[in-house]
């Protein structure tokens, strides 16, 4: 992806959080969670292909560019050797953070990344004045939930509606 979002500037510690600036070991993993560096976004839309998280109707590479490039989101990735092993979208409202695209890669998976990724997405929400951190889970998704049950997570008891805007979506 070349452009704009090839160029955009890193931000210091304390415009990200703390929880970017340290490295984290987790059972024989040593990563580092950071801003996803332009050379991995490649292979943050391949792990979310990888890992079922994109639908025909989204484009992941725009969802990319979008959230790198606003003032209220961006993308946080676990890397170790260079080597991309987590990433997770986060934004905000003002009024709610969101939480989406968080993908560990499958080899890695149940050794923390998912774990310590959500809690960088929370400082960094946190961190933003944003009291509230909320996520989407598709229907029938049970490991996934129980995750975020597990880190404390609940059930909202709110339907999503949504309607598409864009005549060529579904």
């Amino acid at each position: 992806m070349g452009g704009a979002i090839d160029s955009i500037p890193c931000l210091t510690a304390d415009a990200i959080g703390s929880a970017l600036t340290r490295v984290t070991t987790l059972r024989r993993v040593k990563a580092t969670i950071e801003l996803l560096p332009p050379r991995l976004y490649g292979e943050a839309v391949e792990l979310w292909c990888e890992t079922g998280l994109t639908r025909p109707w989204n484009d992941p590479e725009a969802d990319l560019r979008k959230a790198m490039t606003g003032s209220a989101s961006t993308v946080l990735a676990a890397v170790a050797d260079d080597v991309l092993l987590a990433t997770a979208m986060v934004g905000h409202d003002g009024h709610r953070g969101w939480v989406y695209y968080l993908a560990v890669r499958p080899g890695h998976q149940r050794h923390g990344l998912g774990r310590a990724i959500m809690g960088a997405c929370e400082e960094w929400v946190s961190a933003r004045g944003i009291a509230k951190i909320q996520l989407m889970v598709r229907l029938g998704n049970e490991p996934v939930i129980a995750f975020y049950q597990r880190l404390g997570y609940i059930d909202a008891e709110v339907v999503v509606l949504g309607r598409r805007l864009d005549a060529e979506s579904p």
